[in-house]
């Protein structure tokens, strides 16, 4: 019997291990695990991207117009199978043709990045269904934000960094706009680093750690599933909004303070809050907010234009980065390899 229990106790052990890779709990605070991330491979002419929807529809017209800027950027554009299906009226798809658009993405070794056609709604339907292993087994690129927030938190958890950027939906519109440019940009190797002019609720004070989060109301959600980056230690907090009154953004945000999220944050980056409604006498979402910043003693940056607002500049998610609040500004680095090249953001 010992032998056996011995034998269980090994086997145990080893998996253990092998599963644990770039995300473990340990320490006293059994929530929290350490997000060691890894940077895919910078994309190259040649390079084959997948388009793939796996939130809402988008009509394979659109996906295809996007499909031809990337061809212009010297990429090979591949299409996944169920793009264009549409389910429940909205839906790109059953969920099952949805993981089953991801799974192929994801272990296709010729697939060097993923890029999404939109957001909307419905990542939460499989955040158990594919297995942390399989989101990092292939290292590439995964781009998106809005409901792709999920994503980004399920390939954090598993080690592998993303961006938090334009979609295929916009690139079909916008294919020279900032955020379009740069984010091609990012993806094959030029790396911004962010100078923010000054906002009335900053607060001053220099952090580094790992940047995660992406829209709130898909955040939140997720807390206690394997797509919770916010688990994470020493983190740089982002979080940006659309749609939702103040009130709605009170709730989340002390929705994470009471998981702990804010205790394991060095600094937080609040990005675009686009037409939500002004329910109090705040003269911003930014203004709410600060009060609840201030307690812990850890520098914000205000007004970093990501999310959905007109511009949205790409952000790499689970990369290490460095933020630095001063009175005239602020700054934004992220500390990967790469050819850092400053970008200027304008009011």
């Amino acid at each position: 019997m010992k032998r056996y229990i011995l034998a269980l106790l090994m086997i145990a052990a080893a998996f253990g291990v092998a599963a644990s890779n770039t995300t473990v709990p340990d320490g006293p605070d059994k929530k929290a695990v350490t997000l060691r991330c890894v940077k895919p491979p910078y994309l190259k002419a040649g390079d084959r991207v997948a388009l793939v929807s796996p939130s809402y529809f988008k009509s394979m017209k659109e996906v295809e117009k996007a499909a031809e800027v990337l061809r212009e950027w010297g990429l090979v554009p591949v299409i996944a199978p169920n793009v264009g299906k549409v389910h429940a009226g909205r839906y790109a798809g059953t969920v099952e043709e949805r993981v089953s658009d991801l799974r192929w993405a994801l272990s296709d070794t010729t697939i060097k990045a993923i890029i999404c056609n939109r957001g909307g709604y419905g990542t939460i339907h499989y955040i158990d269904q594919i297995p942390l292993a399989e989101w990092r087994a292939n290292p590439k690129w995964l781009v998106g934000f809005s409901d792709v927030t999920t994503l980004h938190g399920l390939l954090a958890r598993a080690g592998v960094m993303s961006v938090h950027g334009t979609m295929s939906m916009f690139l079909a519109t916008k294919a020279k706009d900032t955020s379009s440019t740069l984010m091609r940009d990012l993806l094959m190797g030029c790396v911004p680093r962010y100078e923010v002019p000054p906002h009335p609720q900053n607060i001053e004070g220099c952090a580094s750690g790992i940047l995660v989060g992406g829209n709130l109301c898909t955040i939140t959600p997720n807390l206690g599933t394997q797509a919770d980056a916010t688990r994470g230690r020493d983190l740089i907090l982002f979080i940006e909004e659309v749609e939702e009154g103040m009130h709605n953004i009170d709730r989340q945000f002390n929705i994470l303070m009471m998981n702990g999220v804010l205790d394991r944050c060095k600094g937080v980056v609040l990005g675009t809050f686009t037409e939500c409604e002004r329910e109090f006498s705040y003269g911003s979402v930014e203004e709410m907010l600060r009060p609840y910043i201030e307690k812990y003693k850890i520098p914000l940056l205000c007004g970093f234009p990501g999310g959905h607002g007109k511009v949205n500049l790409p952000l790499v998610m689970g990369a290490p980065v460095t933020i630095d609040v001063r009175p005239d500004g602020a700054t934004l680095q992220f500390n990967i390899d790469g050819e850092q090249r400053e970008f200027v953001v304008k009011n």
